[in-house]
């Protein structure tokens, strides 16, 4: 599934266009959760990105794509597999394939808080630290999914993040330090933009400290196991990571 700064490299690759505001001359794909006429010689007003969202922003209405798990897309190019919505303009294309299409109605800004965006200018350091102390009984490897509070943050940023805090996965937020907690949240953000160097680099499991690992850079054995609510996939080092809710 890509992470934030995966779709942040999709925008910044869009903007490479110079498409400013292009009229949409075809629209074509598979898609049935939203009108694709609807887009027809309309004119884009921008593409921006929020969490792990791509969105395409129209006057009165934005196109959402979310590629889930196995979504991917092309630009001036295509491939065998069914295009979900493929978007053609003067002289460029866009297609997405197996992904989640929305249409959201409205000013974009009315459905998102880009206070909430770990990659956004406008990211609150304060205000997720306020969310986090909402969440006291939670577990921290479910917390740091929630969109709402760490938006683009996924599952490598996650147990990245955690492994260089030191913060074992099944620390509740009310057991976790106040200090802990802005530096769970500092390295969050901080975490995102090296992924975003290094992604476009093409080295970013080259600096994999405990994700996909069998053992971490102190040379300690990892597990994977599904911890949490969400039962997701962590990779702990027992020896690195304390729990502060174990007794």
């Amino acid at each position: 599934m890509p992470e934030g700064p995966s779709i942040v490299i999709l925008k910044d690759l869009v903007a490479g266009l110079h498409l400013r505001k292009p009229e949409v001359l075809e629209v074509i794909g598979n898609v049935t959760t939203i009108d694709k006429d609807r887009l027809l010689h309309r004119k884009v007003n921008d593409f921006k990105s929020w969490g792990k969202h791509f969105l395409i922003c129209f006057d009165d209405f934005t196109v959402r794509i979310h590629f889930m798990l196995f979504g991917t897309y092309l630009i001036n190019d295509s491939k065998k597999t069914p295009v979900k919505l493929g978007l053609s303009f003067k002289n460029d294309q866009l297609n997405f394939y197996t992904c989640k299409i929305d249409l959201l109605e409205g000013d974009i800004s009315e459905h998102y808080d880009w206070k909430s965006d770990v990659m956004s200018k406008s990211w609150d350091p304060k205000l997720a630290l306020k969310k986090l102390k909402e969440t006291a009984s939670s577990y921290i490897c479910d917390v740091l999914l929630n969109q709402k509070i760490f938006g683009g943050v996924g599952n490598i940023i996650k147990n990245e993040v955690l492994y260089r805090t030191k913060v074992h996965p099944l620390s509740k937020i009310e057991d976790i330090p106040l200090t802990k907690l802005k530096e769970i949240i500092r390295e969050s953000q901080r975490y995102s933009f090296d992924f975003l160097d290094w992604k476009k680099e093409n080295t970013l499991s080259k600096h994999w400290e405990v994700y996909l690992q069998k053992k971490c850079v102190a040379d300690h054995q990892v597990t994977k196991q599904e911890l949490g609510k969400t039962h997701r996939q962590c990779y702990v080092c027992d020896f690195c990571q304390r729990n502060y809710s174990k007794k």
